[in-house]
């Protein structure tokens, strides 16, 4: 599983094995583990926006809602994830809220909340839920469909995804959004229309709702309320912006307000959607959780052990006969003692920023599990700019080049582990031009030498994923006119010469990518970006 941000044991499940609960609330992967055949699910699209600032907005649609049980999967197929995103709030007048973004499981499609509409115009729009009406000078505005598209049930086990805005009614209240459970209110002379309700689920193993509409805006004082499920309010005369709906619910965002005392307010943003996974797994098979973003990882009952493998951000390469960036410090360990039911903060190091100017390249983020591991991100590759040697980090940056000699590499294990984290980068002997290489987590950065580049270290392997894979390898330092040393094993790319620009390094293996040499010596060529780190967390399900 990929892009996870909690994963926790409901219950043991009859017979031996136990009961999984996977929630993505960012986009990712689910690799459908061996003896399993279906999945219960629950996807929610991403909630629109409340109507147009200062213009006594419709609220915004609430995320689509799908739901059930026996959906058929896999065994050892890859279901790419996709979590919508809540649509952004309006700041502008005269302008509508848009629709947010579907989430997707599979051929399970629910789509984003539609936006609500602005003052006087029919401008609601359709979605998973519908947007609300707005206020009109002479007439409201018309709320905007649900259900749009349909869904089917069979497989849901709910008949319909979601349901249509309230209107809106001449003066200054506009209708609330739809929500999955009920449609937006229309608006009163008294206040704007509530947004309706959302779905109830239980898949968590406690019952949330989702999915509720944004509430309408009013000129007045009363607004709309949010419908239950993260829906958001709407705006009034004297409140400010209107509310955005709630983080990984798909509530739709508030409406926003037209009054004299708050005439250019935004609207609410549509909150992000969520797709949660219930399956079965059997005693005795492995449960492999990989985190290729951060977020929070929940030991599940009777679990008191794991394995993890921990690898951080790569450095980028350095620009100006620069040397390549250092992997990022990788950790691995078996039997590591976990406590049952507690949450583990999961932070994933990002990769070090390409340089797109002359100077060293920039460090790696550092990779965690809060209270049980660390890793250090790599360090940047040196530059003659400045002159600048390599940083030191999980795995140092390699030594740059300059007229009057080459400088240091950076210093490996920067955190101090034991077993080393990583090695050092590169220092050489070679000409001006010639940078040497990125550290790696198995194998130290080469020192270029002559007119020869130095090559990355090379990375480790790993197979606590069932698979064996290479992490961490170092950037190749930068070459003059042809290409530079070549990347280590592990995600590092190579360095390049004259006034091309290296390759972003791999994503989620902590690479290093290579120095660049910038001919012309004005910034023209540029270094890629690190590769971002991962943490895989594995054990056996009792």
């Amino acid at each position: 599983m990929t892009g996870v941000l909690n994963m926790l044991f409901a219950s043991y499940a009859g017979g031996g094995g136990v009961n999984i609960v996977v929630k993505f609330t960012a986009t990712g992967s689910w690799t459908c583990p061996e003896g399993v055949t279906e999945v219960e699910y629950l996807v929610v699209g991403g909630g629109g926006a409340g109507g147009g600032a200062g213009n006594n907005g419709g609220g915004g649609g609430a995320g689509g809602f799908r739901t059930g049980a026996g959906f058929s999967v896999t065994a050892g197929t890859k279901y790419t994830v996709t979590v919508g995103a809540g649509a952004p709030k309006v700041t502008t007048n005269n302008v509508a809220g848009s629709q947010g973004s579907n989430s997707v499981f599979s051929t399970i499609t629910s789509a984003g909340g539609g936006g609500g509409g602005y003052y006087d115009t029919n401008t609601a729009t359709s979605g998973g839920s519908g947007g609300g009406g707005a206020a009109g000078s002479s007439v409201g505005q018309p709320g905007a469909a649900g259900n749009t598209p349909a869904s089917s049930s069979p497989p849901d086990t709910n008949a319909i995804q979601g349901n249509s805005g309230g209107n809106g009614r001449a003066g200054s209240q506009a209708g609330g959004g739809g929500g999955a459970g009920a449609s937006g209110d229309n608006s009163t002379s008294l206040q704007g229309g509530d947004g309706g309700i959302g779905g109830l689920s239980s898949i968590s193993g406690s019952s949330s709702y989702y999915a509720g509409g944004g509430g309408g805006g009013t000129g007045g004082a009363v607004a709309g309320a949010g419908g239950l499920g993260g829906g958001g309010a709407g705006g009034t005369n004297n409140s400010g912006d209107a509310t955005s709906g709630t983080v990984n619910t798909g509530g739709g965002g508030g409406g926003s307000t037209g009054g004299g005392g708050a005439p250019n307010q935004a609207s609410g943003a549509g909150g992000s959607g969520i797709v949660i996974l219930k399956y079965s797994v059997a005693s005795g098979e492995a449960v492999i959780t990989k985190f290729t973003a951060s977020g929070s990882w929940v030991a599940p009952e009777g679990i008191t052990s794991i394995d993890y493998l921990c690898v951080a951000g790569g450095g980028s390469g350095g620009n100006a006969h620069g040397g390549g960036g250092g992997a990022g410090g990788y950790r691995e360990a078996s039997g590591t003692s976990v406590t049952p039911g507690t949450a583990y903060t999961v932070t994933v190091g990002a990769g070090g920023a390409g340089r797109t100017a002359r100077g060293v390249g920039a460090k790696g983020g550092n990779s965690s599990i809060v209270g049980i591991v660390a890793s250090t991100g790599g360090g940047g590759g040196g530059s003659q700019q400045g002159p600048s040697a390599g940083q030191a980090g999980g795995s140092g940056g390699g030594g740059a080049n300059t007229t009057s000699g080459q400088l240091s590499g950076g210093a490996g294990n920067q955190g101090g582990y034991s077993p080393a984290e990583g090695t050092s980068g590169g220092t050489g002997t070679g000409g001006q031009w010639y940078g040497s290489g990125g550290g790696g987590a198995n194998q130290a950065g080469f020192g270029s030498a002559g007119s020869v580049a130095g090559k990355g270290g090379d990375g480790k392997t790993s197979t606590i994923s069932g698979v064996s894979t290479t992490y961490a390898g170092g950037g190749g330092g930068c070459g003059e006119g042809g290409g530079g040393g070549a990347g280590g094993a592990g995600g590092g790319t190579a360095g390049v010469g004259g006034n091309d620009s290296s390759a972003n390094a791999t994503a989620n293996t902590g690479g290093g990518t290579g120095g660049a040499r910038d001919l012309a010596g004005t910034g023209g060529s540029n270094t890629g970006t690190g590769g971002s780190g991962i943490i895989i967390i594995s054990f056996t399900a009792p």
